[in-house]
């Protein structure tokens, strides 16, 4: 009875030693890391590793420190070979810009479609409906597209006789020469186009 006794409990003490030991071999390893970190420290074995099969396990184990610093090599290294020449970079930009300015384009465009054959009753206030639609337009580059000639036009509103509100005209430049075409009394059909660059004086 005795030797059943001391049999169980020499299988318990075993076992909770055996649990003791997985418990705190993670807390065993972080300290043997932290002793490796260190200028000319190695880590050295910790506990009884020959039960517990520890010691191949850390051999398997890379060692953490080493590999976040493996990790912040490679990382570097992928930015590094990432390195996209300048021609490219800019290439690759103007095209993004080209596709955010025909998105704005076309969403102003439609828009503003709201506001064709309107008219705000009086020549101030169509006047002033004109001004707000070209600042808007100035302000990200844009003019709109004359339905007679197709030039970029700038949108105005001049005093005409029988129209007392005002026509609306279309003020552009062809051939060197200012030239209004349109003049209903409402707003004119609305196509955008984007604003051209300015030509050098005396080129």
């Amino acid at each position: 009875m005795s030797s059943v006794f001391l049999r169980r409990n020499s299988s318990a003490t075993k076992s909770a030693f055996l649990l003791g030991a997985i418990l705190n071999a993670p807390l065993e390893q972080l300290a043997a890391l932290r002793k490796s970190s260190r200028p000319g420290d190695e880590a050295k074995p910790v506990g009884d590793a020959s039960n517990t099969g520890e010691s191949k396990d850390r051999q398997e184990t890379p060692d953490l420190a080493e590999t976040a610093e493996a990790g912040e090599t490679s990382e570097t290294g992928k930015v590094l070979d990432a390195e996209v020449p300048a021609e490219q970079l800019l290439e690759s930009l103007q095209q993004e810009l080209n596709r955010i300015q025909r998105s704005m384009r076309l969403t102003l465009q439609a828009k503003l479609q709201g506001l064709v054959g309107r008219s705000l009753g009086s020549l101030e206030h169509n006047r002033a409906l004109a001004a707000a639609i070209q600042t808007m337009l100035d302000q990200h580059g844009f003019r709109l597209r004359c339905q007679q000639c197709g030039h970029a036009a700038i949108l105005r509103v001049s005093p005409r006789k029988g129209i007392p509100s005002g026509a609306f005209v279309l003020d552009h430049t062809i051939d060197g020469k200012r030239t209004f075409h349109g003049g209903g009394a409402i707003v004119p059909p609305i196509h955008l186009l984007a604003k051209p660059q300015r030509k050098p004086r005396g080129g």
